[in-house]
């Protein structure tokens, strides 16, 4: 009797315990979810350096972003002196970039957002996040794999049906430990791999510990790439409405 008492005991305590170790475990979408979060937070507002290479020149430009997601951002360069005060600003589904040297506004239209963004391998949808990793896709877990010598998840995320996006697939590569992003992977509609984002240089920044240097490489064109060096950021503090304004953007 005694015996039969300590056995239901037993499976009552596993039964209990099952639903928060499956708690643990997270959905694909929380993992994007993490990593959205991570990197640009409810509000960010940063300084950045983008490096942009290619076999035959090299150039970098210092930026300061402001972002209020997901409905507005605004991105400013502001060296070198050549190109100080070229901005974009996005507001909902609008987008504008003004040219210092000419005075001059000039509106993206949506077939746009996809092109580089100042000759980087960085597009205009990159830079002014205008399109939702969480929202406009639908994720999955794939498979687990060892990655940069640990246990990460493979999360495949495809577009909903009415999302107005162009990737046919992203592929996230997110370490099991600590959720930290590590790669991600761009697909043509047709499958073709486009384009590969690595993540690197974990420390701690803006009160949070997140990868500060980031690499995209364009597939079908070696020894191009562009790198961002996140210098500095403030997550999660209210902008000014100001900021995102036509008004500011053609003041530098």
């Amino acid at each position: 009797m005694i015996g039969n008492r300590w056995l239901v005991t037993l499976a009552l305590l596993l039964a209990q315990m099952a639903p928060a170790v499956y708690a643990q475990e997270p959905s694909a979408r929380d993992l994007v979810d993490r990593i959205d979060t991570l990197l640009w937070g409810k509000t960010l507002q940063g300084e950045f350096e983008m490096t942009i290479a290619t076999p035959r020149w090299q150039r970098t430009l210092t930026l300061r972003a402001w972002m209020e997601r997901p409905t507005r951002s605004l991105v400013r360069i502001l060296a070198p002196a050549k190109e100080r005060g070229i901005g974009s600003l996005r507001i909902g589904a609008e987008m504008w970039n003004f040219i210092p040297k000419v005075e001059r506004t000039i509106k993206i239209p949506p077939s746009m957002m996809l092109q580089p963004w100042m000759g980087s391998d960085f597009t205009n949808d990159d830079l002014v996040k205008q399109s939702s990793a969480v929202d406009d896709y639908t994720q999955r877990i794939l498979r687990t794999e060892t990655a940069a010598g640990a246990p990460t998840y493979v999360v495949e995320a495809v577009p909903k049906p009415d999302a107005a996006v162009v990737w046919g697939k992203i592929l996230y590569w997110v370490r099991k430990a600590d959720f930290m992003p590590l790669k991600q992977e761009y697909y043509s509609e047709r499958g073709e791999l486009i384009r590969v984002l690595s993540y690197s240089e974990v420390r701690p920044l803006g009160g949070r510990t997140m990868p500060t240097k980031w690499e995209m490489r364009p597939h079908d064109k070696p020894g191009n790439v562009t790198t961002i060096v996140v210098k500095s950021a403030l997550y999660d503090q209210a902008v000014e409405a100001e900021v995102f304004t036509q008004r500011n953007l053609q003041q530098p």
